[in-house]
């Protein structure tokens, strides 16, 4: 008899709760897996708090689990594997994550008036040394390069984008793989072809590079 799969943890971004994967959970039930949502305060509390809490989340989960973190969300893994090196992680997708920094939160956050708008998590995201996550983890990244989203009020946001996060900043340099689909930073929570390419790089290790399931 076979070994149960993985079951998957999904951390969410700035300003969202657990709940923004509801739909991606749904239809994971629906393909016969289990998943699990972690929520943190993305405005109100710290980044090590958030990895923390993640940490602790996971110790209290079964395991082997596997993790996808959308958007700061996926920072925040990071962070976590770094500093805590739990056991029982197998793979890990971010998707959309500014992994490298974001040129839309850098400008933001040059404007008194609306820097509180991204919170603390974030800023300490960007502010800090990269984290050096363990190589015995494989990491997938999902890009968007469709720019609609709040990104369009920072002019000279380079391209592509998802509207929010750049390609270029969601390069973690220690990725197995990498793919760019034609959704925006939100569709990512949504898009069933991004939850696809998510559970095939979860079971295999690689995304699919043909073309893009609907």
């Amino acid at each position: 008899m076979s070994a149960p799969r993985p079951e998957i943890l999904f951390v969410h971004g700035l300003w969202m709760h657990g709940c923004v994967f509801a739909l991606h959970r749904r239809r994971l039930r629906e393909m016969g897996r289990c998943s699990h949502a972690y929520s943190y305060p993305s405005l109100r509390g710290s980044l090590a708090g958030a990895a923390d809490g993640l940490a602790d989340m996971i110790t209290r989960l079964d395991r082997p689990l596997h993790l996808v973190g959308h958007s700061l969300g996926g920072c925040v893994v990071l962070d976590m594997l770094a500093r805590h090196r739990p056991e029982g992680i197998r793979r890990v997708v971010l998707l959309g994550s500014p992994a490298l920094g974001s040129y839309p939160a850098q400008r933001i956050l040059r404007v008194p008036v609306l820097r509180h708008a991204l919170g603390r998590v974030l800023p300490q995201w960007l502010a800090r040394v990269r984290p050096v996550v363990p190589p015995d983890h494989e990491i997938g990244v999902v890009a968007g390069r469709l720019p609609i989203g709040l990104g369009r009020i920072v002019p000279g946001v380079p391209r592509p984008n998802d509207g929010m996060v750049t390609v270029a900043e969601t390069r973690w340099p220690g990725a197995r793989d990498h793919i760019v689909l034609p959704v925006t930073h939100l569709q990512l929570l949504w898009s069933r072809a991004c939850l696809l390419q998510a559970v095939h790089f979860l079971d295999t290790g690689a995304f699919d590079h043909g073309v893009p399931r609907r």
